[in-house]
Order: C-alpha cells, then sequence, then structure tokens
C-alpha cells in the first residue's frame, strides 16, 4: 500500500484513513438507515434484496457478513436459517444493529468488532463472505480482500454491494450534480452532518470502476469473478469463488 490513500477527495495517511472513517460513521450510525432511504429514495432496500438472493444462502450455511453492523443484511441472510456472523470495525454501528435486531426479534446472530483487513476468525470458517457498501471504505482493500478468501472454505462464495459509476448516457450527469448537491444537504437536514456524507459521496466517486474491482478480486485468488451492474453500474453486485 502507498504512503498516502484516498480519503475522499483528499490524500492522507492509511492511519489516518482510518481514523477518519471511524469517526465519519460514529457520527452517522443512529441516522444511517433514515439516510439511506433519504439518499437512495428507498431503492436500497431492493438491491440489498437482491443481492441476498444472489448470495442463496442455506441452512446449513456459516457466514460473515463484514462491515454490516446496522444489521440490514445479515436480518435478510438470517431468514434462510444460516448461521450469520455480523462483523463491523466500528463499536457505534454494532450498536444499532443489535438494538435493531432486539427489537425486531431476531435473534441468533453472532456480532463481533473487526477490522476487514486482519480478521481474527480461522482459515475456512465460512462458506459465504458477504459485504454491503462497505470495501470503499476499508483502507487496504487487496488485503481485504485476501482475507475474506482466507476465511472462507472451499467452494466458498463471495459476495460485494457496491457503488460503482454508471454507464448509462445522461444518468450520470444527472446523480453526480445530485450527489453533490443535495445528499450534503439532505445530511445536514436529517443527520445534522453535511460533512460526513460530502465524504461516503467523494468516496465513490474514488472507488474502482466495475473492471477494476473485478481484477482486484481476481488478483485476492478468487475465481468465476462476475460483476452485475444495477441501474447501468451505479450500484453493481460482485462475486467470486475460493477454490
Amino acid at each position: 500500500m502507498s504512503d498516502t490513500v484516498s480519503f475522499g477527495y483528499s490524500q492522507v495517511t492509511p492511519d489516518e484513513k482510518t481514523a477518519r472513517v471511524g469517526g465519519v460513521f460514529t457520527s452517522v450510525a443512529s441516522s444511517y438507515d433514515l439516510m439511506n432511504d433519504a439518499m437512495s429514495g428507498g431503492m436500497h432496500r431492493l438491491w440489498k434484496d437482491r443481492f441476498v438472493r444472489r448470495v442463496q444462502p442455506r441452512g446449513t450455511d456459516r457466514i460473515l457478513d463484514m462491515a454490516g453492523g446496522t444489521g440490514d443484511i445479515a436480518f435478510r441472510l438470517a431468514k434462510s436459517g444460516a448461521s450469520v456472523t455480523v462483523a463491523d470495525i466500528n463499536p457505534a454501528m454494532l450498536e444499532v444493529g443489535v438494538e435493531r435486531a432486539a427489537k425486531r426479534g431476531v435473534e441468533g446472530l453472532v456480532w463481533a468488532e473487526a477490522n476487514a483487513e486482519s480478521l481474527d476468525f480461522a482459515d475456512r470458517s465460512f462458506e459465504a463472505y458477504t459485504i454491503a457498501f462497505g470495501i470503499r471504505n476499508v483502507t487496504d482493500i487487496p488485503a481485504a480482500l485476501r482475507e475474506a478468501r482466507r476465511v472462507l472454505a472451499r467452494g466458498g462464495r463471495f459476495f460485494c454491494l457496491e457503488f460503482s459509476t454508471t454507464q448509462w448516457p445522461g444518468f450520470s450527469d444527472v446523480y453526480d450534480a445530485y450527489s453533490h448537491r443535495v445528499v450534503p444537504r439532505l445530511g445536514k437536514l436529517l443527520a445534522g452532518d453535511a460533512e460526513s456524507y460530502r465524504y461516503l459521496i467523494e468516496s465513490i466517486r474514488r472507488f474502482p470502476d466495475m473492471g477494476s474491482f473485478e481484477r482486484m478480486i481476481a488478483e485476492a485468488g478468487f475465481v468465476r469473478t462476475r460483476v452485475e451492474p444495477l441501474l447501468g453500474g451505479l450500484v453493481a453486485i460482485h462475486s467470486g469463488w475460493r477454490i
């Protein structure tokens, strides 16, 4: 990893990025799901439903849901009867998830504070690894991908849901204007925090395009990699297999 990494449109040291991202998610944890609804018009729910359908969780699966603090993906996965571990580097996000699970009566989830770049789980501990809208906030993405492969059993599946770059003519310009001008204002109005949401939008712009990220997944050792673009690539489901 280089001496500096991107934090939105700024270049900072890796340690500074980790600390700053932690501050962002501590700030937005309590309003995170409300803001997701506001920013996407509720579409993030449909994207997550489709994502979990692609995972095809089974009752015998052990699944690690990384960066899954608020439980949105884990709640969906758990309906299959799978054993789901929810891991997140941010304790504030995990607290929100635990509270939401209690309110919904969702039991049996394991909650763990963990860094995607250096997981404490043993080799080949899981049949599936999921991460939704979290990989772009990781300081060392290649390290996180290698760790994902390490903790997967042979035949294990890797699935990532992340924003990307839409290829629909015209739509990218509309979305760019909306995200840079409107989203920070929504963050200020609904969460009292415009700067954190400005970073989240900037982090989307700095994330690799679909083809580049697919190559990163393959370089981490996954095979049969695949990309499924949604809204022309505004969001993408990436997948790969561990052999």
